[in-house]
C-alpha cells in the first residue's frame, strides 16, 4: 500500500497544467504578444495563478530559431518552474521541456517525497534520455551530438523551494531586508568558464590535461578550441563556455566524437573522461515571510541587468506584466550599448538581432505566504485543475488511504 507521502506526491501536481511553453504559436491567441507596440519578437503572459501565488513570464527571440524553452507546472500543493537555454539548436531544450517534469513526478511517486536527491535523479534521467536520443539520431543527424542546453529548475513544495541548475541561467530571490528594502540573493551558481572558481574546478577534475581551459582571443574556452556554448549562424557575439549542461554529448562520451568534417567540434584526441558534466548544483530553502518573489531567467537577462537591479524593478512595479518589463529593461540596456534606442532595436529582425542580445526568458514567481501556509500535508486531498487556452479543464481528484 502506498504511504501517505507517496499519495501526496502523486496528487500534488494532478491534474498539473502546463502554463508556459516558449513557442509563440501557443500564445498568439491570448493577445499577449507585443506586436502592437512594435516588437514582434517579444511575447509574454502578464499574470497567471500558481499554487502559492501568481507568476508572470516573457520571452524575446534573438536567434533565427529560438533555442530557449520554459514551463510552469502547477497543482494544488506544488509548483514547478523550468528555464532551458539551449545552444547549437533547440533539440536539447525542447527535450528537457518535454521530459524533465515527467521524470521528476516518476521519481517522486517511487520514493514518496520531493527532495534534493529526487531533483538530482530527475535531471540524471533527463540527461540519459537525451543521450539515448542522440545515439539513435546521430547517424542521420551527426551534429545533434553538439547540441546542449543549460537547465534551471525550481520546485516549491511544502513550504520549501528547491532549485537545481546546470549552466549560467540564474534564480534570484527578492527578500525584504532592513529598513524594508528589497535585497537580491542569488540562489544558483553560474557554471561558466569565465569564472575563476569554475576554471579551478575543471583543472582539478582534469589534472593531466593542461588544455582543459585556455584563454583564446580574450575568451576562456574549454579544450582551447571548443566554444561549448555557441550561437546560431556564427554571429559575432560574446561566446560563453558553460561547464555543466544537458547534452553536448561529444564532450561527454567518446562514442559521440565528431570527425574532422566538422572542424568546429572535432577534438584532436579522444576524450578520456567527460569534459562537461550533467551534475546539477542544488539549493534548498525554507521560504520565510520576507521572501517575496523569485526571478528565474536565462543568462540573456543577467548579461544586461544585475541581480539587484532586477529585484528592484520587480518590487517597485505592479505584478501584471512584470516579466515583460524586465525583458524590456534588458533590451534598453542592450540597445544603449550599441548607441541606439530600443525603438530602433525593435525593427531588427531575428537572426540579425543576435548581434545585439541573446534569446531571453524570464519567469517571475510571486510568493503569497497565506497560500503557502495552507499547503496540505494530510493523506486526503482534493485537487482542482486549471483552465487552459484549449477550454475548461476541471478535475476533482480525491486520494484516500
Amino acid at each position: 500500500m502506498l504511504s501517505w507521502l507517496t499519495r501526496i506526491a502523486m496528487a500534488c501536481w494532478r491534474p498539473g497544467r502546463r502554463y508556459a511553453r516558449m513557442s509563440k504559436d501557443d500564445i498568439l491567441n491570448d493577445d499577449d504578444d507585443d506586436s502592437a507596440t512594435g516588437d514582434s519578437l517579444l511575447w509574454s503572459r502578464d499574470l497567471e495563478k500558481h499554487s502559492f501565488g501568481e507568476f508572470s513570464f516573457a520571452v524575446v527571440q534573438a536567434n533565427e530559431i529560438i533555442e530557449d524553452h520554459s514551463q510552469v507546472e502547477t497543482g494544488r500543493d506544488a509548483t514547478f518552474i523550468g528555464v532551458y537555454d539551449g545552444h547549437g539548436g533547440p533539440d536539447a531544450s525542447r527535450f528537457i521541456s518535454d521530459h524533465l517534469f515527467l521524470n521528476l513526478m516518476r521519481h517522486a511517486r517511487e520514493r514518496g517525497t520531493i527532495s534534493e536527491e529526487i531533483l538530482r535523479s530527475a535531471v540524471s534521467s533527463t540527461e540519459d534520455g537525451f543521450l539515448t536520443l542522440v545515439r539513435r539520431s546521430c547517424g542521420i543527424k551527426p551534429l545533434i551530438a553538439a547540441v546542449g542546453s543549460c537547465c534551471l529548475v525550481g520546485v516549491i513544495w511544502r513550504g520549501t523551494l528547491f532549485v537545481a541548475n546546470l549552466g549560467d541561467s540564474r534564480a534570484v530571490i527578492g527578500s525584504l531586508g532592513k529598513s524594508n528594502k528589497i535585497v537580491a540573493e542569488q540562489l544558483t551558481r553560474d557554471h561558466n568558464a569565465s569564472m575563476e572558481e569554475v576554471r579551478q574546478e575543471l583543472k582539478s577534475l582534469h589534472p593531466d590535461d593542461s588544455h582543459i581551459v585556455v584563454m583564446k582571443h580574450g575568451v576562456w574556452r574549454i579544450k582551447g578550441i571548443i566554444q561549448v556554448r555557441f550561437y546560431s549562424y556564427d554571429l559575432p557575439s560574446r561566446f560563453e563556455v558553460v561547464s555543466r549542461s544537458i547534452g553536448d554529448a561529444y564532450l561527454k562520451r567518446p562514442e559521440f566524437s565528431l570527425d574532422p568534417s566538422f572542424p568546429r567540434f572535432h577534438l584532436p584526441e579522444p576524450i578520456r573522461r567527460p569534459v562537461l558534466t550533467s551534475e546539477p548544483s542544488i539549493h534548498s530553502r525554507v521560504l520565510q515571510t520576507n521572501d517575496k518573489f523569485v526571478i528565474f531567467a536565462s543568462d540573456g537577462l543577467w548579461e544586461q541587468l544585475t541581480n539587484q537591479e532586477a529585484v528592484e524593478i520587480v518590487y517597485s512595479n505592479p505584478r501584471a506584466g512584470i516579466a515583460r518589463r524586465l525583458v524590456r529593461a534588458a533590451l534598453n540596456v542592450a540597445a544603449r550599448k550599441r548607441v541606439m534606442r530600443y525603438d530602433d532595436l525593435k525593427k531588427v529582425d531575428r537572426g540579425i538581432r543576435r548581434f545585439f542580445h541573446d534569446d531571453i526568458t524570464v519567469v517571475v514567481i510571486f510568493i503569497d505566504h497565506e497560500l503557502l501556509g495552507n499547503s496540505t500535508s494530510m493523506p486526503e486531498m482534493s485537487v482542482r485543475g486549471f483552465r487552459d487556452t484549449a477550454g475548461p479543464s476541471d478535475f476533482n481528484i480525491l486520494q484516500r488511504n
